[in-house]
């Protein structure tokens, strides 16, 4: 996926901020023709980050991992092009799930022969096509809402790599109990994988350390990056690097 253009930004954010919107309306809303937005919704679409019917288009539904990843898109973008600098042609690295990790994947498809372990089967969907990625998807138990693997099998198969980096989504941070996620299962293969490599980077919009999830992932002192947009607070840019963490702004 290329990177999108201000205006179809605007319509992507417009879209999903409502239940359904027509044509007519976001032409008249961004003063161009009819027939650019309809060329831009099937852009949009063709990303699988709207829904379009005849007239008009729609968000994809809730629980629909691309209306996670639509939702502060150029921000998640920005921060997985840093990500992807961080990466040489023929490295070998791991990519845990969620929505900045997939376009970060993505990125990675633009150099040479990179090789993705992953625990995530929407991270090896969204890249098919990408033929000079290598994907190695990790074994578990499936979870069918975020479609990851997860579970005893996969940290087993964890085991027999070891990476220099490893980049890993979080839904929250504290202090305290360190980097967290909504999900237990997802926080234990992620500690799993932070353990097979030299170098953990956490990738997330700035917004994630205003909110703290269920299960830890790993202490902040376990971080050796984080990489995340410039909204970031003065008073969490001072804590991370408290801990000894590299903060890099996209």
């Amino acid at each position: 996926m290329g990177t999108l253009n201000e205006r179809q930004l605007a319509i992507l954010n417009r879209v999903i901020s409502s239940p359904k919107i027509n044509v007519a309306d976001l032409a008249k809303e961004f003063s161009v023709s009819q027939v650019t937005i309809r060329q831009d919704l099937k852009l949009l679409e063709q990303t699988g980050m709207l829904k379009r019917f005849h007239g008009g288009a729609m968000p994809v539904s809730d629980d629909d991992i691309m209306k996670r990843l639509s939702i502060n898109y150029d921000i998640k973008l920005n921060i997985a092009k840093k990500a992807a600098s961080l990466v040489s042609n023929g490295e070998t690295v791991m990519i845990e799930s969620g929505s900045t990790n997939a376009l970060l994947a993505m990125e990675l498809a633009a150099k040479n022969d990179v090789t993705i372990i992953t625990n995530s089967t929407f991270i090896s969907r969204y890249v098919r096509g990408m033929n000079n990625l290598k994907i190695i998807i990790l074994g578990g138990d499936y979870q069918h809402e975020s479609e990851v693997l997860v579970g005893p099998l996969t940290r087993i198969c964890l085991k027999q790599f070891h990476v220099d980096k490893v980049f890993i989504g979080v839904d929250g941070f504290s202090p305290s109990t360190g980097f967290t996620c909504i999900n237990l299962m997802r926080a234990e293969v992620a500690r799993a994988m932070a353990e097979r490599a030299n170098k953990v980077i956490v990738v997330t919009d700035s917004s994630k350390f205003d909110k703290v999830g269920v299960a830890c992932q790993f202490k902040p002192e376990e971080a050796d990056m984080v990489i995340t947009d410039k909204n970031l607070s003065e008073k969490h840019l001072e804590v991370l690097k408290s801990f000894g963490i590299e903060v890099v702004l996209a």
